[in-house]
């Protein structure tokens, strides 16, 4: 079996380095009849939506195999695992507490911390209340403080359970690919939405940043984006000025006013009716300051100039994985080096990095190889970024187990655990097995 490696010495096999697994909670947990329904509920019922029809009423039924699960997650021997918490299982349509969800995740939390494993918690992973989107969803302003409230509320309930709390998963998926172009729910399509609902989403943060503060000091709080680093096809000047717009547009629209309380000067580009709603005090709310910041790498994207917009985006190269994402480790390297030098850094913990594989069961095993040596050259990718003076404090696999990928439903497997989704029984693969090797053998 191939294995995982690192250069002796590395600061990622440290002790003190935190490795873990993550999921999101519409993705694994099932039992829908036990929570209000979400946006997503809605978006997968639309014919066409979802590549294969499906859903996630069942998912990988978390719901009701979860200490079977972190029996799995004790087994890989991780210090660490991220889970979502469902808004609308935790929340009543009144605004008020459900009893039943909450008790749901207090005693996975009260099991993780009896086995040593720290919890990472996501407060929102793109699983919003349909009847909060009924009202306009992240276009509504007012979503930022029911988000804040709901923060309050959960927090509270968790008391001390929590090692760390993200407040937002890619804010960019939410608004960009749910409410500009529409691939992700709630499905909305429009360039004068994506910006208004990105900065409703950077709103909740804040708000839900001052509310952490107050209720959970002792937790690691924070954000949780996505980035793909944007390269362009050429080096002449109209690439690379498209290129850069596209990063403004794609990246840096999150993570500058996070950081630095405003944002990207491309804002000035864009029309008027597709700038965000912003009122006296939004930015400063926003950059609140965080004791980390999660990242999530999986690909980077080539750009050049356009006769008729900002930037045209090519089409992924090969290497590739089974979603159609180029392989490029070194980006990850790049990106985390340049970010180090862009904004004053707090700690970053990579809270997602992995790969789709078109993964063969044979023999009762699956020996995934092509996923290993992804994850081998990223740690080592990230072992370079740490040479360069980034400080990173965690790792987490995406994912736990393969479960419902969103829009590609349940036809792409990322996960180091295989599910058998008519038998929902797990099996680890051999990527699971070396990542568990790499973090035992510490």
């Amino acid at each position: 079996m191939k294995q995982l490696s690192l250069p002796s010495g590395s600061p990622l096999l440290a002790k003190n380095f935190t490795y873990g697994v993550a999921t999101a909670s519409f993705q694994i947990e099932g039992g829908a009849a036990d929570r209000l329904p979400c946006i997503w509920d809605t978006f997968c019922s639309k014919e066409g939506k979802i590549v294969d029809n499906s859903n996630g009423d069942v998912a990988c039924e978390h719901y009701t195999r979860w200490k079977d699960d972190i029996n799995l997650i004790e087994s890989l021997g991780v210090d660490a695992y991220r889970l979502s918490i469902s808004w609308p299982r935790v929340m009543t349509k009144s605004g008020h507490l459900n009893p039943t969800g909450v008790k749901f995740y207090t005693d996975i939390l009260d099991e993780l911390k009896r086995r040593n494993i720290k919890a990472f918690v996501t407060l929102y992973h793109w699983d919003l209340p349909q009847h909060i989107e009924d009202e306009g969803g992240w276009l509504n302003r007012n979503t930022a403080y029911e988000f804040a409230h709901y923060t309050d509320l959960i927090t509270k309930a968790f008391g001390e359970r929590v090692h760390s709390y993200a407040t937002l998963n890619e804010p960019f998926c939410s608004s960009y690919l749910g409410y500009e172009i529409g691939v992700h729910a709630p499905g909305i399509v429009g360039r004068e939405f994506g910006r208004k609902a990105a900065h409703h989403l950077l709103l909740g943060h804040g708000l839900a940043m001052q509310v952490l503060a107050k209720n959970s000091p002792n937790t690691l709080n924070g954000i949780v984006l996505n980035f793909t680093p944007c390269y362009s096809v050429t080096q002449s000047e109209d690439d690379l000025k498209a290129t850069a717009f596209a990063d403004d547009y794609i990246n840096q629209w999150y993570m500058q006013p996070v950081m630095q309380g405003k944002y990207p000067d491309i804002i000035k580009q864009l029309p008027k009716a597709h700038r965000p709603d912003i009122l006296d005090g939004d930015m400063e709310i926003i950059a609140q300051p965080l004791d980390y910041l999660g990242v999530n790498f999986y690909t980077r994207m080539h750009y050049q100039a356009s006769e008729t917009d900002f930037y045209h985006e090519l089409p992924h190269k090969a290497p590739m994985t089974d979603i159609g994402w180029e392989i490029y480790p070194k980006a990850l390297t790049e990106l985390l080096v340049s970010l180090n030098e862009k904004y004053t850094l707090p700690p970053i913990y990579i809270t997602e990095n992995g790969a789709a594989m078109a993964d063969e069961f044979k023999d009762g095993e699956i020996k995934d190889n092509d996923r290993i040596e992804y994850y081998h050259e990223h740690l080592n990718a990230l072992h370079n970024a740490t040479e360069q003076g980034v400080k990173v404090h965690g790792y987490f696999a995406w994912s736990l187990m393969d479960n419902f990928e969103w829009a590609e439903g349940y036809l792409k497997r990322f996960g180091i655990v295989h599910v058998d989704y008519n038998t929902q029984k797990r099996t680890v693969k051999a990527s699971g097995k070396a990542y568990s090797n790499l973090i035992t053998s510490r």
